[in-house]
This record gives C-alpha cells, sequence and structure tokens, in this order.
C-alpha cells in the first residue's frame, strides 16, 4: 500500500521501520520540526526524521497543517491507501482524516478507552495499574475517541517505570500496526465504538505533577507516581528552602502515625512520612545548588536529623 507516516519521537521508530520491512510505499514521512534539545539547545532533528533519512525516505515538518495549503496540496497528489499517525503530536485536522480510502490510523499506547491524552504511559504507571497495553484506532474529531481496530495488552512489571514501559510497547505496537494496516485492508477487521462511559483521561504533564504531597499520597501511591513521571517531572519537594529532588525511593515496611513529611534519619538511611502512617526511604536525591547521591552519602555531609519536614 502506499502510505504516509506521520510520527515524531523515538516511540513511533519501530513501527516506521515496520512498515518498512512489510514492503508497503512509505510515499511521505510527516514529523515534527527540529527542535532546541538539552541544556545546550542544539537544534536537533526529531528520530522519526533521522530514521527516515536514513532509509532515503522524503521528510517534510510543517510548522502546522491544519491551515496549510501547500501541505494539503502534497498530501492529496500523493492519494495515500492509509495514514499512520503514532506520537506526531499534532491534531489531525478533517480534511486530513478523511483523505485516505482507510483512513488515519493511530497506534495509541493504552487500552482505550482507558487513558485517553497526550500520557497514557505515564498515567497507567503513576495511578499503579499492572497492565498497560497498545490500541489501533481509526482517528476522528474527538481526542482518542474513535472506533477500535486491535489491542494487545501488555503487563507492567513491579518496579518499572514509565521511561522503561516506553520501550516495551514501542516495539510491541510495531507488528500490531502491521497486522492492523493488513486486516483493515482485506476486511478481517471490524472497527469497534469505544465504551464512553468507561473513558479516563491522561493529560499532558506539568511540572507541579512531580510535586510530593506527602499529606495527599500513601507511600505507595507516592512510588507508583515517582515511577509514572521519569524521567520527567520526577518527584521533587523542599528542605529548608532549597529543592529536594528524589532520583530513587522505595515503599518502607513500616507503619507509623507521624506529621505528613516528617522524616527520621537512622544508621544511614532517610525516611519521610506519607498519608495513611505509611513511609517511604529516600536511597537517592540531590539538593538544591548540589550534586546527585545517595542518601546515606548524602546524610555523612549534612546536619540533617529527625524532626526536620519535606515540604518547607
Amino acid at each position: 500500500m502506499k502510505l504516509v507516516f506521520c510520527g515524531t519521537p523515538q516511540f513511533a521508530v519501530p513501527t516506521l521501520q515496520a512498515l518498512i520491512a512489510a514492503g508497503h510505499e512509505i510515499a511521505l514521512v510527516v514529523s515534527q520540526p527540529d527542535r532546541p534539545v538539552g541544556r545546550s539547545q542544539q537544534v536537533t532533528p526529531p528520530p522519526v526524521k533521522e530514521t527516515a533519512l536514513a532509509t532515503g525516505l522524503e521528510v517534510t515538518q510543517p510548522e502546522k497543517i491544519k491551515n496549510n495549503p501547500e501541505f494539503r496540496s502534497r498530501l492529496e497528489a500523493t492519494a495515500p491507501d492509509a495514514i499512520l499517525v503514532v506520537a506526531y503530536g499534532r491534531i489531525i485536522p478533517p480534511w486530513m482524516l478523511s483523505l485516505p480510502r482507510l483512513g488515519c490510523i493511530n497506534l495509541h499506547a493504552s487500552l482505550l478507552p482507558k487513558y485517553r491524552g497526550a500520557a497514557p504511559i505515564q498515567w497507567a504507571v503513576a495511578m499503579g495499574e499492572t497492565v498497560s497495553g497498545n490500541t489501533t484506532m481509526l482517528l476522528e474529531e474527538g481526542l482518542d475517541t474513535g472506533p477500535i481496530l486491535l489491542q494487545q495488552e501488555i503487563p507492567i512489571a513491579p518496579g518499572q517505570t514509565s521511561a522503561e514501559l516506553f520501550d516495551v510497547l514501542a516495539k510491541a505496537g510495531a507488528p500490531l500496526v502491521v497486522k492492523t494496516l493488513n486486516g483493515l485492508d482485506d476486511g478481517t477487521i471490524a472497527p469497534q465504538q469505544q465504551d464512553h462511559s468507561r473513558a479516563t483521561l491522561a493529560p499532558i504533564l506539568t511540572r507541579d505533577d512531580g510535586r510530593m504531597d506527602f499529606a495527599k499520597y500513601t507511600a505507595r501511591e507516592m512510588w507508583n507516581r515517582w515511577r509514572g513521571f521519569q524521567p520527567w517531572p520526577g518527584a521533587y519537594s523542599s528542605l529548608d528552602g532549597k529543592k529536594f529532588i528524589v532520583h530513587r525511593m522505595q515503599v518502607a515496611p513500616i507503619t507509623k502515625t507521624a506529621e505528613p513529611g516528617s522524616v527520621v534519619v537512622a544508621e544511614g538511611a532517610m525516611l519521610a512520612a506519607c498519608a495513611q502512617g505509611t513511609w517511604i526511604e529516600i536511597v537517592e536525591l540531590q539538593l538544591e545548588g548540589k550534586k546527585r547521591m545517595l542518601t546515606s552519602e548524602f546524610l555523612r555531609g549534612s546536619a540533617l536529623r529527625s524532626g526536620a519536614r519535606l515540604g518547607r
């Protein structure tokens, strides 16, 4: 089939590679423009663009697509059988939805209708789910509301972070997209409407999502949020007015009521009180202006004692 592929980050790369390997004609790859990356703010091409160029595919990077006559004319002239959309990062406009004969097929990293939105992997882990997965669907104008084509369940391993789950779902989703495309073409897949009453949202993450609220969350909930919000926004609080980043933590096997955020220091370990009398152990940390270090190393050079409070 003749395809147009829309994708931007590393998550989309395995699917692009699988479509190429399956022998489909990728007539055009659409990706977001090159952006400044990292502390150096060096302008860097997105992974999908790099992959496409390395395999000799044609790439376009429009700044906008909704009202872009040149881009629209180019896609209409291409006349693809299907448009594949994987983590592209742009809302697909109506004119584009109706263009290909097989529609616009999207790979979404959740078991829809759960976790509709921009950050399904992060929120699934943050909410303590033990199973995630991929869904292929036909795009429509609503946010991840289109008919479901195929789904696959993927277990979330104990202790797995969202960054680790990203790679698992990206690789598993690639053959699912190829299977979906073939099934739509030969008529063996019948789109199924979603049960919208069961929908949950996975909104784009903000910096504030990483703020540790010791009074609101139990130790298990805090740990799940830390796993889900890797590598960003992570988990952070404050100590004596300075930002206090928690790079690694674990649930402490104790139950004792204390003021949320209260710290206990003992034998080179640091515990913090959470909701419902639960506690986390902070394993690796970084205080504002200092380097990242193990808690035991931090305590050797710190005057921190039991009774201190995080969140101040």
